[in-house]
């Protein structure tokens, strides 16, 4: 079967293994199979899967789906089902748990969790992550959307690439800042020294928009609000990182793994970010869906400590 995909500005400069990955839910080590079969071509031409995509050209990607042997298995997994009806699904995604199945961790996600709970997929994203429209870190708690069928998954991809999507973080971030308020415009792209992490100095930088408000000022980090404009990955953490800001608990971007508060050290077991809100115009109805999630009880607690 012949899949075809055109790159749009927005993708100029991405992996091409890592844009399929994301249009096609299969695993980077199938599309190297099937680049190495010269399955993947550009343009019609056969290319290696890091090859540099630019905009307007074609992709062209060789497979049946029945050559895809992996499998979203149901798992019978507690999670929180904010809002479903035959359309669209919002899950509030505890910490600690991946968007779906990929390299270390084959079971265990939102995806296998939410296979047991609903009846229909997308197949966009299929097998793997059917309906999958936008993703959060494993290691970030909060709300996020699922598409059920692909007429409401192109839709809200529609949305997304419109920038019309509210979304809404709450994130402790280590310091404290001069202003209440800003907007950070740092463009962010893929490291040149580490592929598996974002930079704002990077070889192709795509526009990133990140509006930020304090909520809470404490003795050595601050509560805030931060609303995404654009959404590359990882954009909250990189931008507060290149501002000397970085996360607390994030240890990629930041390495604070722990902070001083009223004179005890208290260790951080994750990057202190929640996805808060989340609002959207139904892909059916066309009704505005807006959706809130309180902070987490492992972020609350370290909130505590400090108001204490």
């Amino acid at each position: 079967m012949e899949h075809c995909f055109t790159i749009e500005a927005d993708d100029a400069g991405e992996r091409l293994d890592v844009y399929l990955v994301k249009k096609t839910g299969l695993t980077r080590s199938k599309i190297s199979k099937l680049s190495g079969l010269e399955a993947v071509m550009v343009n019609d031409v056969a290319v290696k899967c890091g090859y540099s995509l630019r905009a307007g050209e074609t992709v062209t990607l060789l497979y049946e789906s029945s050559d895809e042997t992996d499998q979203l298995v149901p798992e019978d997994i507690s999670i929180e089902i904010v809002y479903q009806d035959n359309h669209v699904v919002v899950v509030n995604k505890p910490p600690d748990m991946p968007m779906y199945p990929g390299a270390g961790h084959s079971g265990g996600t939102l995806m296998n969790a939410l296979a047991m709970k609903v009846k229909t997929h997308a197949t966009v994203g299929a097998p793997l992550r059917p309906g999958v429209v936008h993703r959060i870190d494993k290691d970030t708690s909060g709300l996020v959307v699922i598409a059920l069928d692909d007429e409401s998954y192109y839709a809200l991809a529609e949305q997304f690439k419109n920038k019309e999507v509210i979304r809404s973080y709450k994130a402790l971030i280590y310091g404290k800042f001069k202003e209440n308020a800003g907007v950070v415009t740092l463009p962010v792209g893929r490291s040149t020294t580490d592929r598996k992490k974002m930079s704002t100095k990077s070889r192709h930088p795509r526009a990133a928009v990140t509006n930020w408000r304090v909520l809470r000022q404490y003795a050595g980090a601050t509560l805030i609000e931060a609303r995404l404009s654009t959404g590359r990955t990882h954009q909250i953490r990189v931008h507060f990182s290149a501002l000397g800001h970085p996360l607390l608990g994030d240890t990629c971007y930041g390495n604070k793994d722990s902070i001083r508060i009223k004179g005890i050290t208290v260790a951080i077991p994750r990057q202190m970010l929640h996805a808060a809100q989340l609002g959207f115009i139904h892909p059916v109805t066309n009704k505005l869906l807006e959706f809130e999630s309180e902070i987490p009880a492992d972020m609350a607690s370290i909130l505590d400590l400090f108001e204490q």
